[in-house]
């Protein structure tokens, strides 16, 4: 049903009359210049973000500026954050928009999801739990364990968000091409255009 929906969102959502006609999808992906200006914006904002994000992680793991209080490094960076986490998100949708289906059958683009619910789930925890009694620590050179493993668990997250989104752009695993079983099976090549081509497979008759 979600592939349906993309599937129609990438052809048929404002598409005008006549034969070249494009959809609203199809135009943003044609946009050379605008697509560029898209992505580059898309990947500044994420810098932003996420190094505002790091400072905070650095300073809960009592690696940087020590003597300065976990409230104050954040309360400082905050509205940067926010900032790039808005630019960030709105820039993302439309990449996504432009090419739903690419993404949708992309393993790297799945494992980035995967990595923004553990990171949003650890800001949630954070917030919630580790955060209650900040008062108590939040001057100590080196927070408690908990605050640490929070910190730990959102850099790594964020580290991961940011690598795999980088493959995306590379076409490795893309459906169509010689894939161990799993990966076409973890991107639904068998739903996609292009359709899954087991590498097991592919040996196999090679050898007949």
């Amino acid at each position: 049903m979600l592939r349906d929906f993309l599937v129609w969102m990438a052809t048929h959502l404002g598409k005008g009359p006549g034969e070249d006609a494009m959809s609203w999808s199809e135009a943003l992906a044609g946009s050379l210049n605008f697509w560029s200006l898209l992505e580059g914006t898309h990947v500044l904002s994420l810098m932003l973000f996420a190094g505002t994000i790091f400072v905070v992680d650095l300073r809960l793991m009592g690696a940087l500026f020590r003597k300065t209080p976990v409230s104050v490094v954040s309360d400082r960076v905050l509205p940067l954050t926010v900032f790039g986490l808005v630019i960030m998100l709105v820039t993302g949708t439309a990449l996504f928009f432009a090419k739903p289906l690419l993404y949708y059958h992309s393993l790297w683009f799945r494992l980035k999801l995967v990595f923004l619910a553990v990171a949003a789930i650890n800001i949630l925890v954070f917030h919630f739990r580790v955060q209650r009694d900040m008062e108590a620590w939040d001057a100590a050179p080196k927070p408690p364990a908990k605050a640490r493993a929070s910190a730990a668990v959102s850099l790594l997250s964020w580290v991961l968000v940011i690598t795999f989104g980088r493959f995306i752009a590379y076409d490795w695993t893309n459906c169509g091409k010689p894939l161990p079983h799993w990966i076409n099976v973890a991107e639904e090549c068998q739903r996609s255009e292009n359709g899954a081509n087991d590498v097991a497979k592919a040996a196999g008759g090679a050898l007949k």
